[in-house]
């Protein structure tokens, strides 16, 4: 059997982050088995690879034990049967609890920082146990990871601000499935503008309904469909009905749910900007995805959203917070056919030329076998 590398998420795993479990299950130079503190309602992960300190979706004493000690005998003797070679832990705050679990292991420890682990400010991430603790031992992951991988180069340099080595940092793209990410030829897109995402403050939604309601007013036949849940989802259903939207809101759907509406949509928004606490997007797989299946993305430049989407080749990019000119580039590419179909090919290009997640992932194992070699 190819040798083994253990997968560390604390919450084992929710339902947005499809982007771990497709890249660990995309894996063929190692057998990736999943570790968590906590299981929670989300995605299924094989359960003959997975070991949780506790199984259910409820605090337990158990998992408290674990996150603050590492404490979890019969789980650790369980782990090392397996004898896996490596840890990959996503997320700052994960990262400082597989420190733990790696010296327990006696194997090296990899750190994929996603977000908001380094653009978060100091005072808003003292809100949580765990994340006070990474505060306080970040420079000691610094030091003890064999790597700290950053899923774009915008998140490099905030990693390089927040004092991690740069010498340590790699910059890898999670990649998506370009085979399963792929719109059957000739489909008939619908006047529909697509949102996917947690239903948040850094999401940009209520940017997207009010840049919306000026669309609405040139082209009435036009529909904001909104995928995804969150704590501001009654505010943001309050507001397009105010508005007087054509609109829907489907809540959490299914991976494939998702992938039929991208391909119904003529048109991708999440106008994501940066929030209140500093948070920002890292990349945004989720814009990869429906660039992948041909459907140009209409967003706002910042964090890591250019390096996924090019603007005026595969999108139309405003400043953030631009309603009015988000509202202009919406237009643009439900009215003009040629623009679309040329971004359509573009932003696919785009994906499966840099961003194929089978060609990623053997990039990813390069770097396992690099952190092996030198430990």
């Amino acid at each position: 059997m190819a040798p083994r590398v253990l997968i560390y998420r604390d919450r084992l795993l929710p339902p947005s982050e499809t982007f771990i479990l497709q890249q660990a299950e995309a894996l063929r130079r190692f057998t990736p088995v999943y570790l968590g503190a906590q299981a929670v309602r989300g995605l299924p992960t094989p359960a003959e690879r997975t070991f949780v300190v506790h199984p259910r979706d409820e605090r337990s004493l158990a998992g408290v034990a674990f996150r603050l000690v590492g404490t979890a005998p019969r789980l650790f003797r369980a782990l090392e049967r397996l004898q896996p070679q490596l840890v990959h832990a996503h997320f700052g705050p994960d990262g400082v609890q597989a420190l733990g679990v790696a010296r327990r292991l006696r194997c090296p420890l990899v750190v994929t920082f996603h977000g908001y682990d380094v653009t978060v400010r100091d005072e808003y991430l003292q809100q949580s146990y765990t994340q006070r603790r990474f505060l306080r031992c970040k420079f000691q992951l610094g030091e003890r990871a064999g790597l700290l991988v950053a899923i774009s180069r915008f998140i490099r340099s905030a990693m390089i601000e927040r004092g991690f080595p740069e010498n340590k940092i790699r910059v890898h793209y999670i990649g998506v499935d370009t085979e399963r990410f792929k719109a059957r030829s000739g489909q008939e897109r619908e006047p529909i503008v697509l949102f996917v995402g947690r239903l948040v403050e850094k999401k940009g939604c209520g940017h997207l309904i009010r840049a919306m309601a000026r669309v609405q007013a040139r082209l009435p036949a036009v529909e904001l469909v909104v995928i995804g849940d969150g704590p501001l989802r009654q505010e943001l259903e309050a507001q397009a009905r105010t508005l007087g939207l054509r609109h829907r809101f489907l809540g959490v759907q299914a991976p494939e749910n998702v992938q039929a509406w991208l391909e119904r949509a003529r048109v991708f928004s999440v106008p994501s900007i940066v929030g209140s606490s500093g948070d920002a997007e890292g990349l945004g797989i989720v814009f990869l995805e429906a660039q992948a299946m041909g459907v140009p993305v209409v967003s706002f430049d910042t964090g890591g959203i250019s390096e996924a989407v090019k603007h005026e080749r595969t999108g139309l990019l405003a400043p953030a917070h631009d309603d009015e000119l988000l509202a202009e580039y919406l237009c643009r590419l439900l009215q003009d056919d040629a623009m679309w179909r040329a971004f359509s090919v573009a932003g696919r290009q785009h994906v499966t030329g840099n961003f194929d997640l089978a060609t990623q992932t053997r990039q990813l194992e390069e770097l396992y076998l690099e952190v092996l070699d030198r430990a």
